[in-house]
């Protein structure tokens, strides 16, 4: 299958006082039409900057797209002209930012922000984009749709305005969505809700859909595939059963034990287990040793390790991982 996206060494950059930072050093991925692709890693480990380099969102300066592509359509999206990626964005490619409070505008109706978009790229006209709306609230599940359309953000919950910018992202039927942490600050029953909205949609029109998380146990839930990045780099990818059956990065497997697992606990009679934080923090990308950027927090480390880069390998069939000691995983 031919994907719809696809990422080849896309490295973004900023300058910053401290040197360059390398948010995406070579990231490569892609999605098919109607899969869901997992992006996973701690926060700062380059997971919006690469969905926000997809779009041209980058602020430049500081930041710059400096080397690779990102494929769409026969179409290298970070050599087309800039009126060009604006009739994209929004319409072939969408985006869920993180937080709908900051991301919805306050002093637009909810109906004129959805509407914006099916103006500015099908050319409906005011009644008809305000229809359109209500029908994309309704789809969303927002009760009372019709007066919620001069409604504000602010009225609204989190859970509801996570809705809203689910729907203004599916307005157009794009053909791949990006969802940047879209459960992020909502509770768990939110959440779940959430999750399954966006899986019912996703079968309803058949888009693409790469979903951006620190949170494995979302990426379990509705993920085909999953690419593991740490400090800007993918370490990892395989598909989500492979991935969680054997994962091959010590970093995989240091977020995986320090998940929950319903199953020991189950085994000791519902006594509680301590989880395995992982030490350390994320490095600093503008200074980056040379080796791995995991060295110093992995406890499977050699001296190699320290010393050269691991390049990224097949392990197995659609397995890839980049690293020269795999780590046991039980």
């Amino acid at each position: 299958m031919k994907p719809v996206l696809e990422l080849k060494n896309l490295q973004t950059q900023f300058e910053t006082r401290s040197g360059i930072v390398r948010a995406v050093d070579g990231v490569s991925y892609h999605v098919n039409h109607g899969e869901t692709l997992g992006v996973v890693g701690e926060s700062g480990c380059g997971k919006s900057v690469t969905s926000l380099s997809v779009l041209r969102l980058i602020p430049n300066p500081p930041g710059k797209i400096v080397g690779g592509s990102v494929m769409f359509e026969g179409e290298d999206l970070t050599q087309v002209p800039d009126h060009l990626i604006r009739n994209i964005r929004g319409k072939e490619i969408s985006m869920i930012f993180q937080e709908p409070m900051t991301s919805l505008n306050p002093m637009m109706t909810v109906g004129n922000q959805i509407s914006e978009p099916l103006i500015r790229h099908l050319g409906l006209s005011k009644k008809d984009a305000l229809d359109r709306a209500r029908e994309m609230l309704d789809l969303v599940q927002i009760p009372d749709s019709k007066s919620w359309l001069s409604g504000y953000p602010h009225q609204m919950s989190g859970g509801m305005r996570q809705r809203v910018m689910i729907a203004m992202a599916l307005a157009c039927d794009p053909k791949v969505l990006i969802a940047d942490e879209p459960t992020t600050a909502l509770d768990v029953t939110i959440q779940g809700q959430i999750l399954i909205l966006i899986k019912e949609l996703q079968e309803k029109l058949g888009t693409a859909v790469i979903m951006i998380t620190h949170d494995l146990g979302v990426v379990a839930e509705v993920a085909d595939r999953v690419v593991v990045m740490y400090a800007g780099r993918k370490v990892e990818e395989a598909d989500i059963h492979t991935l969680f059956e054997r994962p091959r990065h010590p970093y995989t497997v240091r977020l995986m034990t320090a998940i929950p697992r319903l199953d020991r606990i189950a085994a000791a009679n519902g006594a509680p287990e301590r989880l395995t934080e992982i030490p350390g923090t994320v490095p600093l990308l503008s200074e980056l040793r040379s080796g791995c950027a995991f060295f110093d927090r992995c406890a499977f480390a050699s001296e190699q390790c320290g010393k050269e880069a691991p390049v990224l390998e097949e392990k197995s069939r659609g397995h890839w991982a980049a690293c020269w000691n795999e780590a046991p995983f039980q």
